[in-house]
């Protein structure tokens, strides 16, 4: 079977344009459907490598651009990325390309998409993977007011200030490195193309929407993620990066894992926050694990 995905764009009743990445799509014997949902300023691309580890030709996988992000819509003007979109638009794609068994597996905002879904529709999966995906720390709920200023003048500037360009893909490419330091030249050089537009200047962007670097209105709420968490029918499974700067305090942590009614755990060594990208041949292992279980 061959490791190169079909990519679509698929128009939604939400008004919005995704696209995908559909790695089995001509074979329907591929009767379990694994949504893979990237995280914050990332997009399909990826999770490739991870598929072409030992998932591809198992399992039959999806892996969209949410709206703001990669080759999907913006919301355009006069819109938000308010974070339950993202759960009416992957409604949508279920029902649109789910089979006759449907996983998800969200890392790090993805993963609260995932865990978010998962709440409000116990039953309908059969697994549930979170990269990372614990959800955000906790936000000082009595600060909410002054929130709402903060957001609209953010806004505001994102509208009216030039989107940054690099000059070259190397550029863009390092510029990705500063934020994973894990990731190599060659591979984030690779993503850097996938991940930026080419303007008729010679300089790049990257593709996800700026809007999406302002401060959200509603603050991240430990307590309402817990309700959902509870939700959750299906048996769980975390993994995290043993090298990741992304942590939530132990009790924290231990206190939203308590919640969860069936949850495995595991820690993956020399991977970062972005797992997929670090150590994709172990992730893979460890996911076609917990995914073809009986």
């Amino acid at each position: 079977m061959t490791m190169e995905p079909t990519s679509q764009r698929i128009a939604l009743s939400t008004g919005l344009t995704y696209h995908t990445l559909e790695w089995g799509a001509d074979d329907p014997s591929l009767d379990h459907t694994v949504f893979l949902i990237h995280g914050f300023l990332d997009f399909a691309w990826t999770w490739q490598e991870t598929v072409a580890s030992g998932l591809a030709g198992k399992y039959h996988l999806v892996a969209p651009d949410l709206r703001g992000h990669g080759d999907s819509d913006r919301v355009g003007a006069g819109g938000y990325y308010h974070f339950m979109d993202y759960l009416a638009d992957l409604q949508q794609l279920v029902r649109r390309l789910g089979r006759a068994r449907v996983s998800m597996v969200g890392h790090s905002m993805g993963g609260s998409v995932v865990f978010y879904y998962a709440g409000s529709f116990p039953g309908t999966l059969q697994r549930v993977a979170l990269l990372e995906g614990l959800g955000p720390p906790e936000s000082d709920l009595s600060r909410v007011p002054d929130r709402i200023p903060a957001w609209l003048d953010a806004c505001e500037r994102s509208r009216t200030r030039p989107e940054r360009r690099y000059k070259t893909l190397e550029e863009a490419a390092e510029r990705m490195r500063a934020t994973d330091p894990l990731l190599t030249l060659d591979k984030a050089r690779q993503l850097a193309e996938y991940g930026t537009r080419l303007l008729p200047d010679g300089t790049r962007t990257f593709k996800h929407d700026p809007l999406h670097l302002t401060p959200g209105p509603y603050p991240f709420s430990v307590e309402t993620a817990m309700q959902f968490f509870r939700r959750i029918s299906c048996p769980v499974l975390h993994v995290d990066g043993a090298q990741s700067n992304f942590r939530l305090s132990d009790e924290d942590t231990a206190r939203r894992k308590a919640c969860f009614g069936n949850l495995r755990e595991v820690s993956l060594p020399d991977a970062g926050h972005m797992l997929q990208r670090d150590q994709p041949q172990a992730l893979a292992q460890v996911l076609d694990a917990f995914l073809s279980e009986k």
